[in-house]
């Protein structure tokens, strides 16, 4: 039941968009280790184009190929202005101090993180997170994802200050989509325990106005 719950909650993770995301990336990996900057920077940027005209062209949800598009041509500019490699994954660092920043600022301001991004994908009532028996399972993923994201900016900084584009590209790339996927699952599963041991009512009981004992938090997170 736990493993058909989470593949309908993250089964959108997997699907076209991820593809579009990280085929590019991959692409400008192989091509700049066998022929050179220039050569990975025309395919990458021609593969990025042709995945979003496949979108297009079958009537698919293309905003994530033009994010994708546009987010492989401001990378390839970078590499090639920087006449580096490396260059390229610029975008990627500075994706990740954006967000080691956004967390940690929403702990901060004691509204985490996990508890926005929450609410904007299901649309549940904001003023639910932010209950004293909801709110702390929402701050502890909203950590953990700050942790997650301090690390990979790490690792990132080191591999760019080394210019080492080859190991800066599949870091990037296992920790952008693959790990993250493996991090919100854990979110996931934690939150909902949490939830529960926190004894706070289930969203659906909050909108209805049910007074306590509540059931809890059954799914979703």
């Amino acid at each position: 039941m736990l493993v058909k719950e989470l593949f309908e909650e993250f089964k959108t993770v997997t699907s076209g968009k991820t593809f579009d995301a990280l085929l590019p990336p991959l692409v400008f990996l192989v091509i700049n280790s066998f022929f050179g900057l220039n050569p990975a920077v025309i395919l990458s940027l021609g593969l990025a184009a042709l995945l979003g005209s496949i979108r297009l062209l079958r009537n698919q949800t293309w905003y994530y190929a033009l994010g994708g598009l546009l987010a492989v041509a401001a990378a390839s500019g970078l590499a090639i202005l920087t006449r580096s490699a490396a260059g390229y994954f610029i975008p990627s660092l500075i994706s990740s101090t954006f967000l080691l920043l956004l967390a940690v600022s929403s702990l901060l301001a004691g509204k985490p993180l996990a508890a926005w991004a929450s609410h904007l994908t299901r649309g549940w009532p904001v003023e639910w997170f932010w209950r004293q028996d909801i709110k702390p399972a929402y701050r502890e993923v909203t950590i953990v994802w700050s942790v997650f994201f301090a690390l990979r900016l790490i690792i990132q900084i080191i591999l760019f200050r080394a210019g080492d584009a080859a190991r800066l590209g599949w870091t990037s790339t296992l920790l952008g989509w693959p790990v993250t996927v493996v991090v919100l699952v854990f979110s996931y599963i934690y939150g909902i325990w949490r939830l529960r041991s926190l004894g706070g009512p289930g969203v659906q009981e909050f909108q209805a106005g049910k007074e306590p004992p509540w059931e809890g938090q059954k799914r979703g997170f």
